[in-house]
């Protein structure tokens, strides 16, 4: 006699059984009237989002944007004078480490606070900062803040903070 579950030529196939269909259950549809309220309360929520972002960009954490353009030749001369102390010290300096972390933490938060500007980009003193800060950080990120920097590049890093200088003494 041969087993139920063991098919053989012999043996008579057994129809099967048809395969009922699960009710599943959807969730109800939303009501029609809840898509607005949905958009409406993501308008709202950007809208207290921004009116957040702007009050603590007025308040007490300084703005990312420049102010005025006094603001921005002042401060653009004082990272000059910064690039030109830091990278004249003495190799064998003891307080190179920490003037260079100072340069990097200045050149950042400039770089930062004004290449958003669209009116400064086409400036030729923020366009000679730009490159000269860029190639002093990646000397360091390279190399380390006590590696001196090689005399073509210094010179070059020199020659652009002049040009930015004097284009900042025309309003260029």
């Amino acid at each position: 006699m041969a087993s139920p579950t063991l098919i053989t030529p012999t043996s008579k196939l057994k129809p099967l059984l048809p395969i009922k269909a699960r009710a599943t259950q959807r969730p109800p549809s939303p009501p029609p009237h809840q898509q607005p309220l949905r958009r409406q309360f993501l308008c709202l929520a950007a809208a207290a989002a921004a009116t957040t972002t702007a009050s603590l960009a007025l308040g007490g954490v300084q703005s990312a944007f420049a102010a005025s353009d006094e603001e921005y030749v002042k401060e653009t001369a004082e990272v000059i004078n910064k690039v030109r102390s830091t990278i004249n010290m003495d190799k064998n300096d003891p307080n190179i480490a920490s003037a260079v972390a100072e340069l990097r933490e200045a050149s950042n938060s400039w770089v930062a606070k004004y290449r958003r500007e669209k009116a400064l980009l086409g400036r030729a003193s923020f366009r000679d900062m730009y490159s000269a800060l860029n190639a002093i950080s990646g000397h360091y990120i390279s190399f380390g803040p006590t590696a001196p920097i090689p005399a073509k590049r210094k010179a070059r890093i020199l020659e652009e903070m002049d040009t930015a200088e004097k284009a900042l003494s025309r309003g260029r």
